[in-house]
């Protein structure tokens, strides 16, 4: 959604420090000296720099639309994410104003990707309007009996096990830029509790088998731009919060900290957010990594 008159405050960037990526400053060493520390903890996804050498992206944007409103900023977006992505080592697949047909397609295409046997992660970005469980397609018009709209969950499908084994075990990054909803992302409140009903974990029996068996789901790390139901908010002509606030703290913490801590503080800066009538939560959604995936940004040229 457009920021309107009563939320046209753009993002207020942090101070980045000098130096592309260059980071906190909090440690001494180096990019490759802190690399060099993480390679014997177990704790932590592998990356090597032939792996980081072939690294890829999928970047898709959608800006005009058939009988939508156009997304104005989403230009801005598209640069900023381009950017971050290639200063993270990825190579980037870009796509533009695409039918939910097409970006399946492109998902699907990006799947047989020559690096991704042997990259040690991929990350894909969806810019568009959206709704709950699903981007919409330019050519998306309401009561449609076919709408022109592209599922969520095929991101997840495409690239699990079974349709791309080259990506098991490695950190998948998943970000959407989309509304999920038409709802404010804020509620008036007491002091009361509200009280939720606790639902016990399913049981669940193991069997052995000479089969080797693999989790249909693991490794991802989504980060959708607000919680569902509820409206993504985009300025004009800054492009939207996620997306500047996410360039924001990679440039300055991608270079120490792990991924979902850089996830987080992009969280902590909604949460700090002084503009309070347009409310926004991004959410991390069916989160599966099992350790931490640290980017070290410049660990290796890639434009070598």
């Amino acid at each position: 959604s457009d920021l309107g008159l009563s939320c046209n405050q753009s993002a207020q960037p942090a101070t980045p420090p000098p130096g592309a990526l260059s980071g906190s400053g909090t440690a001494a060493c180096t990019v490759e000296e802190f690399w060099k520390a993480k390679q014997s903890d177990s704790s932590v996804y592998s990356v090597t720099k032939a792996s980081y050498r072939s690294r890829v992206a999928l970047l898709i944007t959608n800006i005009e639309f058939s009988h939508e409103a156009r997304r104005n900023g989403a230009e801005k977006d598209e640069e900023k994410m381009e950017k971050l992505l290639k200063n993270l080592g990825y190579e980037v697949v870009r796509h533009r104003n695409c039918t939910g047909k097409e970006i399946y397609k492109a998902l699907t295409d990006f799947t047989d990707h020559p690096k991704l046997k042997e990259t040690d992660s991929v990350v894909v970005v969806i810019m568009s309007h959206g709704k709950l469980g699903a981007v919409l397609g330019v050519n998306w018009k309401d009561g449609d009996d076919d709408p022109d709209e592209f599922p969520i969950n095929n991101i997840f499908t495409l690239l699990g096990p079974e349709k791309c084994p080259k990506l098991v075990n490695k950190p998948k990054v998943i970000i959407i830029q989309a509304c999920r909803g038409g709802q404010k992302g804020s509620v008036l409140c007491s002091d009361a509790p509200n009280q939720a009903d606790a639902v016990p974990p399913p049981e669940e029996g193991f069997e052995g088998d000479n089969l080797r068996f693999v989790h249909k789901e693991k490794d991802f790390i989504p980060l959708l731009s607000c919680t569902p139901d509820a409206v993504s908010y985009r300025h004009r002509e800054q492009g939207s919060l996620l997306i500047q606030y996410m360039a924001d703290i990679f440039e300055a913490h991608s270079d120490r900290d792990h991924i979902y801590e850089l996830f987080r503080k992009v969280l902590q800066r909604f949460e700090d957010r002084e503009v309070r009538n347009c409310l926004q939560m991004p959410t991390m959604d069916r989160l599966t990594l099992t350790k931490h995936f640290y980017l070290f940004p410049g660990l290796v040229d890639t434009n070598q």
